[in-house]
């Protein structure tokens, strides 16, 4: 219960939102309780360890959307094949692919390579240290330049991002929608004046590399989304949401997400040789880059009748649709999937490009997506026999 349990409607009532950033002494009361509390708390992750704006810079991208203890395996392995902005620069696009295999957002890489490569030519192969510079990197707006840059360089660069937007719209209570222009433009304003004016670009433990830091790890570990914990938090004696008891109602967002139930449909072929149909996706479609075997859905194939037809057009000869084999469900953006897996055969010539046929060992080294290698995986744990010239069929 919060310290609030009883208060009257009127005390309950939000502040004026051009009222709600505290003044500088309590901004600095804040800051001080969140850096001591960061001393002791903060986890031992690898891009803490040797902050440089590279390494810095992958883990900010990793994370985007991904959970940190998913991350950590992918981090290290990915620093010890590209360990620098030169290494990715020149990376092969399915061996990068594949090393981001499992993290989604696939975009995520290939704007990071391309990025790198601007690094190499016009910054030396040195991530650039001016926030304009980085700013024009691709797939780097406000937050991850100023992430980059404050915590491996210190400079005072504000943040805001999941955690921090929570943290802060707590922290000063606020009741309108966070992902409104005013509201935004509020909670970026407060992200900076929390940080120190002035410091040392070596004052690390007090400094916008601490500071920032410290907010992102509270949103993590102490101010979650459902169940903060209050009672241990730093901040709590600073913290609006907490003294009116709101600490459920924020942040608020305009509107949910409504997600959508959705059929898609694949097929599993194999030639006379034992190889799977596959094809790599093209540019502008849903995982495009990586590698599949034949899967549509709305708007090329609204039931499995005009999945057929799709799958005939797309690889040509003599098709039958055999079987079902099983059903596997996934999400993506909006939409909650339901896949359809088919055996499927196949006479005639060979396939037109895109498509063309790999053993299971070869698909283990190109970057599939994500039900692809899901795919593969039951396929190969389950194990399989061949029907015909073209069929597959789960063993009895």
């Amino acid at each position: 219960m919060s310290r609030a349990a009883g208060a009257s409607e009127q005390d309950r009532s939000p502040p004026l939102i051009t009222d709600l950033i505290p003044d500088a002494r309590r901004r600095s009361r804040m800051r001080a309780r969140l850096v001591d509390w960061f001393a002791s708390a903060a986890r031992d992750l690898p891009w803490r360890e040797q902050p440089t704006p590279y390494r810095v810079w992958v883990s900010e991208i990793m994370c985007q959307q991904t959970q940190i203890a998913t991350v950590l395996p992918y981090f290290q392995r990915f620093i010890e094949k590209y360990p620098d902005a030169t290494a990715l620069a020149e990376a092969n696009e399915n061996e990068l692919m594949r090393m981001w295999e499992g993290l989604g957002y696939y975009r995520r890489a290939r704007s990071m390579q391309a990025a790198a490569k601007h690094i190499v030519a016009e910054h030396g192969g040195e991530f650039p240290l001016q926030y304009e510079d980085a700013l024009s990197l691709p797939g780097i707006g406000r937050y991850t330049a100023g992430a980059i840059l404050s915590i491996s360089s210190n400079q005072r660069l504000p943040i805001l991002e999941g955690n921090t937007l929570r943290v802060f719209s707590r922290l000063i209570g606020l009741k309108a929608p966070v992902d409104e222009k005013q509201s935004q433009a509020l909670l970026w304003s407060f992200a900076e004046k929390l940080l120190p004016r002035k410091t040392a670009v070596s004052d690390r433990q007090t400094g916008p590399a601490a500071v920032n830091q410290a907010a992102m790890e509270l949103g993590a570990l102490i101010c979650t989304p459902r169940d903060p914990k209050c009672l241990i938090c730093p901040l709590a004696k600073s913290c609006v949401a907490y003294a009116r008891g709101w600490q459920s109602e924020i942040p608020v967002k305009s509107a949910k997400i409504i997600y959508e139930s959705r059929t898609e449909y694949a097929a599993v072929i194999r030639d006379s040789a034992g190889r799977w149909l596959v094809r790599q996706i093209p540019p502008g479609a849903r995982f495009a880059g990586m590698w599949d075997f034949p899967k549509a859905g709305p708007p090329e194939a609204q039931d499995l009748t005009e999945f057929t037809g799709w799958l005939s057009d797309q690889v040509g000869g003599s098709l039958k649709i055999g079987q079902h084999l099983l059903s596997m469900k996934h999400a993506v953006t909006k939409y909650r999937i339901t896949l359809q897996v088919h055996q499927a055969v196949r006479h005639g010539p060979k396939p037109p490009a895109p498509w063309s046929f790999h053993t299971a060992d070869e698909l283990t080294h190109l970057p599939m997506s994500t039900t692809g290698r899901r795919l593969l995986n039951r396929l190969r744990n389950q194990g399989t026999v061949r029907t015909g010239k073209g069929g597959v069929a789960p063993e009895e």
